[in-house]
Parts: C-alpha cells; sequence; structure tokens
C-alpha cells in the first residue's frame, strides 16, 4: 500500500515538462505477434474464408433401418441394422469404417488399456463387446455382395466387391448384432436396478458409419472415454420389441402409440401434446397397473419411432416407469411433446416431478433464443447416469434434485444444439461441444423462473486458482489426454467464459448474437471445425479477433490488466495503463468523480499492438475520485490488486 501511494505522490508532483516526458513514452518492441495469425484459416473450395461451407462443399449420409429385441433375464440386446449409405464426396470409396462403440466394453479393449488403475468416471464393464454375423455389403441395388470386413478394437472396415461411386454413390450395409448391455457403462448409458425392475439405459448400441471428410478423410479415432463422437445425419426408423409390461421412450416420434399404450393412455398421451402443465400418463400408483396403462397382460410389444436429419438415437426402456409429459411451444408456432421417465426412487416436486417443467422451459429458451428445437419429443430419463445427451433424449441421475436436476437437465438438452444440430468433432473438439453449451446454459438458467437457479459463470474470477495453477492446460488439448482434474475446466467453463467475454465485454450482445446465430444456421447438421467457427464470427460481427482466438482458445496464458496511476495532466488527467498478461484485451474503465457521477469508456484492443503500456487521455473538467478496470469483473484477471486506482478504492 505504501508504494502505491509514494507513486501517486511522485506522478502528482512531476513537472509539467516531465508529465510531458511521461506521455511521450513509447515501445520499443511492439507486440503484433499477439495480433498476427496463429493458423491457417485460409478458405477453400470446401469451406469459405467467410466461415461458411464453401461452394464445394460435401457431407455423407447415412440412413439407418434398426429392429431389436431386448432379453431382460440374461440383459442381451439381439438386432439387425440395415444402413444405407450415400457417398458424396468427390472420390469413390473402396469401403467404409464404421464405429462399434459396444467394443469398449472388453477386456482388452484400447478403452480398457488405457483406464488408469485407480480408474474414473470413464470405468466400463469388461464382459461385452459385439457379436457380428450375416454381413453383407453391396454398391447400389445390383451390386455383387461382399461379406468381407475387419475389426479393431471399436471400429469396423467394410469392404465392397467395387468402390462406391463419387458424388452420390449408393450403398447398403446389413447385419445382425447383440450384446450384453453393461451395468457399468462409462457414465454414458447402462443398466440400473431399482425395486421394481431394470431401468435401462441404451446408447452407442448399433453399429454406425464413422465420418468421413474433407479435412481428416476417414475419422477413425478409438472410442476411448473422454472423447465422445462425431456421426452423419441421416434418417432413423427403429422397432424396439420388449416385453408387454415395459415402457420406452426414444429419440424421434413415436409412430404406433395406439399398439403400444391402452386406451387411457393414449388418452393421456393427447392431452398432454396439448398442456402447458405437467400431466401423468402414469402416476406412482400405477407403475405395475399394467390392466390400466398396457394393451397386451403377455408376450412381447413393439415400439416403433423415426427421427429425421439425426446424427444418432438413444431410447430407454424400464417396468418401473413413471411417466408424465407436457407441451412444447416452438416460435414457428409448433407444438412437441416435453416428457420424462423415472422410478418411484426418484419421485418428489424437489427432485424428478419437475423434470418435465425443467424440460419444456430449457427447449423453448434455446430454440427463442439461437434456433428452433427440429424434433418430435425432448425426453428426460431418470438413469445410473451423472448427464449424457442425444438427440431428442437425454440421461440423468435418478438422483438428481433441485437446482442439481436442472442444471444437468438444462445442460444435456442445450447438447441438442451443440453437437447434435451443429455437428462438431466432439472427438477432437471437446470445447466446441461441452463450451459452447456450457455458455448457452448460463442465459438459460438465468431465464428460468426469474431466475431460480442462475448461473455463476459471469464469476470469472473464482476460478484463479486454476489460472494460476502450474498443471493448467490449454482448450485444444485432446480430450482423452487431458488430465481429468482439467477436463471440466479447458472442455466445458474456459470456452464458455471465451464466450461469455465476446459477447458481455468484446463485442456486446447485439454483435455476438448476430453471428453466433449466423454461424448456427450456416452449419445446422453439417461439420465445422475450429477455423470455421472463428473465421464465421470475426466475418459477421466485423471484428479481427486473432488476438482473442490465439490467447485463449488456442494458448495458455493469462490476462492481467492494470491501471499504474492517474497523472493531472494540462486540465485534465491521464491513466496510464499497463498489460501485464499474455493475453491482450479491450480495455473498459470507469470513472468516478468527487461530485457523485461517473462515466465509462472503452479503449480497443489495439492500444497494445504497440507495447505494454499506454497512456489514455481523460478529458474532463471534473475532480477525479477513481479508475476501475472491468468494473463489471467479466474478465478472469488474474491480479485483482492493480484494477484500481487509488488502491484505497480497491481496499474500501
Amino acid at each position: 500500500m505504501r508504494k502505491n501511494i509514494m507513486l501517486c505522490l511522485i506522478l502528482a508532483g512531476l513537472s509539467f515538462s516531465g508529465i510531458n516526458k511521461v506521455i511521450a513514452q513509447e515501445a520499443r518492441e511492439n507486440n503484433q505477434k499477439d495480433f498476427g495469425e496463429f493458423m491457417d484459416r485460409k478458405g477453400s473450395y470446401f469451406r469459405a474464408a467467410s466461415g461458411k461451407p464453401g461452394v464445394g462443399y460435401w457431407q455423407n449420409a447415412a440412413d439407418y433401418q434398426l429392429e431389436v429385441s431386448l432379453d431382460d433375464v440374461n440383459h442381451v440386446l439381439t438386432g439387425k441394422v440395415t444402413i444405407s449409405y450415400t457417398n458424396n464426396s468427390p472420390e469413390a470409396l473402396d469401403f467404409v469404417w464404421l464405429q462399434m462403440e459396444q467394443n469398449r466394453f472388453t477386456a482388452d479393449s484400447r478403452g480398457t488399456l488405457t483406464t488408469p488403475i485407480q480408474g474414473n468416471r470413464y470405468n466400463g464393464d469388461t464382459d461385452g463387446g459385439y457379436e457380428v454375423t450375416n454381413l453383407i455389403a453391396k454398391v447400389g441395388s445390383k451390386g455383387a455382395n461382399s461379406s468381407k470386413y475387419l475389426v479393431n478394437d471399436t471400429r469396423m472396415q467394410v469392404w465392397f466387391a467395387e468402390p462406391i461411386p463419387a458424388k452420390g454413390g449408393k450403398a447398403t450395409i446389413s447385419m445382425n448384432f447383440s450384446f450384453k448391455v453393461p451395468q457399468e457403462g462409462m457414465d454414458r448409458m447402462g443398466r440400473l436396478k431399482v425395486e421394481d425392475g431394470w431401468i435401462y439405459a441404451f446408447a452407442q448400441w448399433y453399429p454406425k458409419v464413422a465420418v468421413f471428410d474433407d479435412v481428416e478423410g476417414w475419422n477413425v479415432e478409438p472410442y476411448l472415454g473422454a472423447g465422445e463422437f462425431y456421426l452423419e445425419y441421416g434418417n432413423f426408423d427403429y422397432k424396439v420389441t420388449v416385453p408387454y409390461d415395459h415402457i420406452v421412450v426414444g429419440s424421434g416420434k413415436l409412430m404406433n402409440p395406439k399398439e403400444v399404450l391402452s386406451k387411457e393412455l393414449q388418452n393421456r398421451y393427447e392431452k398432454a401434446q396439448a398442456s402447458d402443465e405437467t400431466v401423468y400418463l402414469i402416476t406412482p400408483e400405477e407403475i405395475k397397473n399394467t390392466e390400466l396403462t398396457r394393451p397386451k397382460q403377455d408376450g412381447t410389444v413393439t415400439w416403433h419411432f423415426q427421427i429425421e436429419n439425426s446424427r444418432d438415437v438413444a431410447f430407454a426402456t424400464s417396468r418401473a416407469f413413471i411417466w408424465d409429459a407436457a407441451k412444447i411451444n416452438l416460435p414457428s408456432g409448433k407444438t412437441i411433446l416435453a416428457q420424462s421417465v423415472y422410478p418411484k426412487e426418484s419421485d418428489g416436486v424437489g427432485a424428478w416431478t419437475r423434470s418435465t417443467e425443467y424440460s419444456k422451459a430449457s427447449i423453448e429458451h434455446y430454440s427463442e433464443m439461437w434456433y428452433e428445437f427440429p424434433y418430435a419429443s425432448a425426453t428426460n430419463v431418470a438413469a445410473d447416469i451423472g448427464g449424457m445427451e442425444y438427440p431428442g433424449l437425454n440421461f440423468c441421475s435418478y438422483n438428481s434434485k433441485g437446482a442439481g436436476l436442472w442444471g444437468v437437465t438444462d445442460h444435456e438438452f442445450g447438447h441438442n444444439w451443440f453437437p447434435m444440430i451443429v455437428g462438431s468433432n466432439e472427438r477432437r473438439y471437446a470445447w466446441m461441444d461441452e463450451g459452447f453449451n456450457t455458455f448457452i446454459n448460463h442465459y438459460s438458467s438465468n431465464a428460468f423462473n426469474n431466475g431460480e437457479f442462475p448461473s455463476n459463470l459471469n464469476e470469472t474470477r473464482r476460478y484463479l486458482n486454476y489460472f494460476t495453477n502450474e498443471a493448467r492446460e490449454g482448450i485444444d488439448t485432446y480430450p482423452d489426454v487431458s488430465n481429468v482434474g482439467n477436463l471440466g475446466m479447458i472442455a466445458y467453463n474456459k470456452p464458455a467464459m471465451g464466450l461469455l467475454m465476446l459477447r458481455e465485454y468484446i463485442l456486446g450482445p447485439e454483435r455476438f448474437d448476430n453471428a453466433f446465430k449466423s454461424y448456427i444456421n450456416a452449419w445446422a447438421y453439417k461439420h465445422p471445425l475450429p477455423q470455421d467457427f472463428f473465421n464465421h464470427i470475426e466475418n459477421v460481427a466485423g471484428e479481427n479477433l486473432s488476438w482473442f482466438w490465439q490467447g485463449w482458445f488456442y494458448g495458455n496464458g493469462n490476462i492481467d490488466l492494470g491501471i499504474n496511476g492517474v497523472i493531472p495532466y494540462a486540465g485534465n488527467y491521464v491513466a496510464v495503463l499497463s498489460n501485464k498478461g499474455e493475453i491482450p484485451m479491450p480495455v473498459l474503465i470507469e470513472i468516478t468523480y468527487e461530485d457523485g457521477s461517473s462515466e465509462r469508456q472503452m479503449l480497443p484492443v489495439e492500444i497494445w499492438q504497440r507495447g505494454d503500456t499506454w497512456n489514455h487521455l481523460i478529458k474532463t473538467t471534473k475532480t477525479i475520485k477513481g479508475v476501475t478496470i472491468d468494473p463489471d469483473k467479466i474478465l478472469p484477471d488474474i491480479n485483482l490488486g492493480n484494477d484500481h486506482w487509488p488502491q484505497a478504492l480497491y481496499q474500501k
């Protein structure tokens, strides 16, 4: 404190000519290296420099027909998949790669062998994996059949008798498959025993085509754990056969309610589709009352679902479900269904009884603020899974309550926008999935029920211990090799804070929202890369942000803006500012005057191109009482002590 007082006295006592010398100081070395391009973001025929898909952008597609049956005695799912594949690429393909993610649940899988001895979130059973029979692959409708394939860990390579033609060539792959349903499914799927039976959460349950794109060709990273998914879009038609007393919910639209629901349940189902309030389809007391709720009293029943333009499907089935639902109102005037299924262990107004209310609010908010939800239903399933998302369906912990249940429900539904609608590569760029979603969750949480469960993402300085920790890692760290203790920051919070700073500090809400909505529209149901995002935001917002992408998203430095002093000068004042961190930032200062008034001034980031200090002239006839940098504390500035002048202002 004494040092700062002495600095102020020295500055105040400078002669007029001395002040001129201070103000005239210029750094001999500039900081242009912080403002230049740090990665190749040039446009191409496939991806435009504007950040949009280029005139030659292409993307392959895969449609699926699936029929599966559940053996709930031996916990085995058995079925058949037929994949209709379209090769829109400019080259013929001799083979395709499939993702075989159930093979993660074997003793010798790469995921098992790279799991630490002490375990982690991504533990899984090791007595599972696919059994595949009767594989047939052919090109076109008259091509020769091929049964040649190779399985390596969680990938399968399927060969054709002839290449799939470029630019629209068609092929089909069909096979029978079965696997034992893991109880521990890497916190993404599995089964849970409750008092009234098993809850089955099915994800990664069918062989699916890997992405072939213009950047990597075949994307064949194995399924290890932290890295999630990268999938093509297509239409799904799937049928699930289960014991007669099960309830099934799945991605998309239930196509045969009259075949699987009793007349009473059909009436309730229709009522829920027209109600803004939650309607019980099956009450806690009716879980075992199959005569009231099911059309059959023995054997099996087949549930039929469809979803269009999706990259995946998931479903859940159980005889232990409470089931409720309500109407979702979309901006276009369309209405769809929000629904929740959960066991009586999760029942209660402090817990899952509010799940459908949360689901409805979440989908309506994101649809209004960013992009309309495209699917026929939004389903929340209580399971032994912390939180995992699939198109139109979540698995969330059956133990979640209150703010925790709101948070996980809202977060998982937010993933329908990133990466379900905007189909980024989660295996490589977790931050374009988790980070973007965490950012939009901030606004959804603050909007819900007048801020019942407010977000604290804007309290960026609560994370300073991480930013000053030598073990921290950058956002661009590959998720499967990052320190598990860092993953929450580098995949979720730090990229979300980056977007928050862009919206609330650097660009402002209007410019940011224009750019972010445009990005979603441009890349809906497509596969953007980081450089596509960077280019698109810059082009629509009208701002060169290379310094920010480089520093925050592809660097590991910190922000440390400071105010060294305020000097009287020619009837005005000069604020002496410094950038002591590795990341330059615009400088928002709030000036308070002796008369109680205040004003704010924003200095552009370009002041740091010339060096690490800057003298800013404050033109005023008033007496300055204090100056504060970043008065709303949006920036995670690692040095809180130099954000104010005089220091006594901060200490008060």
